[in-house]
């Protein structure tokens, strides 16, 4: 399970779709571009299916040239990713606090990794991640979550902004962390269910999903520093969340 899937061939892919495998990424090779109706019918369901695709030089694919790929290659995830219906459906109630986070822009596969194996660690009920402008579930991914991308549900959506919405019809705080932020970790509650959205190292998290949180929060460290790695700043609200609810 900890190496990547791989399928060659356009009908092959198309197969895949319909039978509704769940696939990370497709690479297509740039001279096929509009060769084929079957190549033009292949992008038109990456496309309606929210799928990631790119147009890659036929360098790329020497990897492949001892497959039957037609200049196509898919990758499929190693595990099941789940809607943000599928999620909720699964891990919700309000019998007893929840807790998911939300990754607007992690694209380092290290970061996402990381990131899992905290919040199996932290009893984090979900993760949820967007289409794109996220690194895909692969075997970097895998390897450095220790396997805990096995034992954690994790959601894909078109959009954050749709999590967001989502996760405010069923009444969960919305919290972002900054290092702008005024406010601490330390001064907030945790105890009820809440949703921690963690941005991206170099551009943080975007100003419209910023803009739908409930509250906006910084970890107070050592002005010798400017600032945490996205897993370590999460490590510290995860951790912050359980001390609150459970000691």
């Amino acid at each position: 399970m900890d190496k990547k899937i791989e399928i060659y061939g356009i009908r092959s892919i198309i197969e895949a779709i319909e039978s509704s495998k769940d696939i990370s990424r497709v690479y297509l090779l740039k001279s096929n571009s509009h060769k084929s109706s079957l190549f033009r019918s292949l992008v038109s369901l990456l496309e309606n299916n929210n799928i990631k695709y790119s147009f890659v030089p036929k360098e790329k694919f020497k990897k492949f040239e001892n497959k039957n790929h037609q200049g196509a290659v898919a990758i499929l995830s190693p595990i099941k990713l789940l809607s943000i219906e599928e999620l909720i459906s699964v891990t919700f109630n309000k019998i007893s606090s929840k807790t998911y986070v939300l990754l607007d822009g992690i694209t380092d596969a290290r970061n996402f990794g990381a990131i899992i194996r905290t919040a199996v660690a932290s009893n984090v009920d979900g993760i949820i991640i967007p289409q794109n402008n996220s690194a895909p579930v692969n075997s970097d991914v895998i390897k450095t979550s220790s396997g805990g991308v096995f034992k954690i549900p994790i959601a894909r959506v078109n959009n954050i902004k749709d999590a967001i919405l989502h996760l405010n019809s069923i009444e969960m705080s919305i919290i972002s962390l900054s290092e702008k932020a005024n406010k601490t970790i330390y001064d907030y509650n945790f105890k009820e269910s809440t949703a921690i959205i963690m941005g991206s190292e170099e551009r943080g998290i975007s100003k419209g999903v910023l803009s739908l949180s409930n509250e906006i929060l910084k970890i107070p460290i050592d002005s010798k520093i400017d600032s945490l790695n996205v897993s370590s700043a999460f490590s510290a609200v995860a951790f912050e969340i359980i001390r609150q609810r459970n000691f």
